[in-house]
């Protein structure tokens, strides 16, 4: 057996004789309007807020690559080459 099958097994052993243990979600747990249950509420919603912003960031970042492209686009197409010089 590998290691990493050993760990697993050791844990679902370990999970089984203490089944309070394996209860880590705090509504299964206990009461769903305990603090405990809230603060898990409000880590949830804080990580959501913090994925939000990041992904934000990312489609201000890129409109930022879009609108600069466009501009240098524009200001390449205004010079005129001159007939027969190179």
């Amino acid at each position: 057996m590998t290691n990493r099958r050993a760990a697993v097994l050791v844990a679902i052993v370990i999970a089984g004789m203490f089944p309070t243990i394996a209860a880590a979600c705090p509504v299964c747990f206990g009461d769903s309007d305990s603090a405990m249950a809230q603060g898990a509420n409000n880590a949830i919603l804080f990580l959501l807020g913090v994925v939000l912003l990041v992904q934000l960031g990312f489609v201000a970042l890129f409109y930022n690559f879009w609108r600069r492209s466009t501009a240098l686009r524009r200001k390449r197409e205004s010079f005129k080459l001159i007939q027969g010089m190179r």
